[in-house]
């Protein structure tokens, strides 16, 4: 991209749907991203009009004005990492949310995957790798943990390229966790911490 997209534009990137990317804007903002390689138009009908990873990158670089005291604070979904001062509360509602934000990522790997296939991560997945293996392991129930540690999975990233690591103390649910991770499209790996002995997994978006 030559130029920074104008007010206009940019409001429309900051309102794309933050799973999707779906956008909604004018024929002529619309038109106007894609040629500044800030968002694609998808060849099946109804022909809508989707982020590409650039535009996910400039939406992300800073928080949507004027809240900038949280990262979601345009309402975008989360899914939980493990270990938030202040979590989202549990229920239906969240429940629904998470099943609706996983179904979401489904579709987006419909559409931006070359072969369409829906088994394995695409880019945005790649571009968020904590974000993307967390929903992964929200979507299949598994259990995040509180903010005062203890049972429970945590997800952060790691100086490897492309790898994220899960620790969770229980032995079981640190085995489910891969299992779900791997029917998800990662490549997952169990290690032991060298200080601690702790167990913990390393995990990536599968390619093929």
């Amino acid at each position: 991209m030559t130029r920074p997209p104008t007010a206009a534009q940019r409001r429309v990137i900051d309102a794309a749907d933050p799973v999707t990317g779906r956008l909604k804007g004018t024929e002529a903002q619309l038109a106007a991203l894609v040629r500044h390689g800030l968002a694609f138009r998808h060849a099946r009908p109804p022909h809508d009009h989707f982020l590409t990873p650039a535009g996910h990158r400039l939406r992300d670089a800073e928080p949507v004005p004027p809240a900038p005291e949280t990262p979601s604070a345009s309402g975008g979904f989360a899914a939980r990492i493990g270990g938030e001062e202040d979590p989202p509360a549990a229920g239906p509602a969240r429940v629904r949310e998470v099943h609706s934000a996983w179904q979401g990522l489904l579709e987006l790997r419909r559409m931006t995957n070359p072969d369409g296939a829906t088994d394995r991560p695409c880019g945005w997945e790649r571009a968020h790798l904590v974000q993307a293996a967390a929903l992964a392991l929200e979507a299949a129930g598994h259990v995040p943990a509180g903010a005062d540690g203890g049972r429970g999975y945590r997800v952060r990233a790691t100086p490897q390229p492309e790898a994220v690591a899960v620790r969770e103390p229980d032995a079981a649910a640190l085995r489910a966790c891969s299992a779900t991770l791997e029917a998800a499209g990662w490549q997952v790996g169990e290690y032991t911490e060298p200080r601690t002995r702790d167990r913990y997994l390393l995990a990536s978006p599968r390619r093929v």
